[in-house]
């Protein structure tokens, strides 16, 4: 495994992390026991992944808890969210002072590297900054949690509105984003702001089901040609995007997804859900290869340049 600088906060942290969430949620989403799910978790340690993405609304924080029994506390980096609606409200202050202690309760841990309000929109900010930032900042001083976080709505919000209103506050040690091949907005929008802020970036829905479905790229692209935000000649009619598997490039388009997110400047951690030890270890063997080739990279900013429509699900 490699290992980086996750912005300001200093910690070193794997450029792989282990999502907890996702469609998979550990594979508890596809019928894998719960020892199954910690056997997962366990075996993305002793491969050397120490960041792991988890939340309150996933379910598998416990999960996750108890596959860090009997492990060094300090040789984990933990990140957990709060979702801020409840039944279609706005959560209180006082439903996340609650939230936290609940989360690590089931984490089996007296503080968490980074806690995140989840799933923010644009027009929450305002709420998020006023009534539920002070909540934060007392239980960082409590030592419960490190650093604070934000995530984006990534698949309501393809263009980061919030995220470019909450960057240059600067009261946030790390985000999570919405980057991949097909929609790369995030890199001036987002990534120009937080490399000169020190801000660390964790990369969400870097690999999507589109580029595991053909049907589903060849659909997506098709749709973006109409819209005008791709050339019509800039990609195969039948074999989109095949121009990056070949010799001496990727090894697939997810094994492409992958590297391209890695590559990012400004990126510090790729997130990677999975319930499959065999998916896993393919995830980190495309992570640790070199990036694509120069020219690959290029012609995928170049094809992609205008899109900031799609999240790729």
């Amino acid at each position: 495994m490699e290992y980086t600088t996750l912005g300001r906060t200093g910690l070193e942290v794997s450029v792989l992390g282990l999502g907890a969430g996702g469609h998979s949620r550990l594979g508890q989403s596809t019928g894998k026991t719960v020892e199954q799910s910690i056997a997962l978790v366990q075996h993305a340690l002793d491969l050397g992944i120490n960041f792991v993405d988890t939340a309150e609304a996933y379910g598998t924080e416990a999960i996750v808890g108890q596959a860090l029994r009997g492990r060094r506390r300090e040789d984990v980096v933990i990140s957990t969210k709060k979702t801020i609606r409840r039944e279609g409200q706005l959560v209180t202050a006082d439903e996340v002072r609650r939230g936290l202690e609940d989360s690590l309760k089931r984490l089996e841990v007296e503080h968490v590297e980074i806690y995140h309000l989840h799933a923010v929109l644009a027009e929450n900010y305002d709420y998020i900054y006023g009534e539920l930032l002070p909540v934060l900042r007392q239980m960082q001083e409590q030592g419960k949690i490190r650093f604070l976080g934000i995530t984006e709505m990534f698949a309501a919000d393809t263009g980061h509105s919030m995220l470019q209103r909450v960057v240059p506050d600067d009261c946030w040690d790390v985000i999570m984003v919405g980057f991949n091949i097909l929609n790369q907005s995030a890199r001036e929008r987002v990534l120009s702001h937080t490399q000169r802020q020190g801000v660390g970036v964790l990369d969400m829905f870097a690999v999507r089901q589109a580029f595991s479905q053909m049907e589903k790229l060849q659909q997506l692209l098709a749709e973006l040609v109409e819209q005008g935000q791709i050339e019509p000649d800039a990609v195969e009619k039948d074999a989109p995007l095949d121009f990056l598997v070949r010799q001496g490039g990727a090894e697939s388009l997810v094994d492409a997804a992958y590297r391209f997110c890695r590559a990012e400047p400004g990126v510090h951690v790729v997130l990677s859900g999975t319930g499959s030890v065999q998916h896993l270890e393919e995830n980190i063997a495309s992570i640790l290869r070199p990036p694509l080739p120069a020219s690959d990279r290029q012609k995928l900013m170049e094809i992609f340049a205008r899109v900031d429509t799609v999240s790729g699900q």
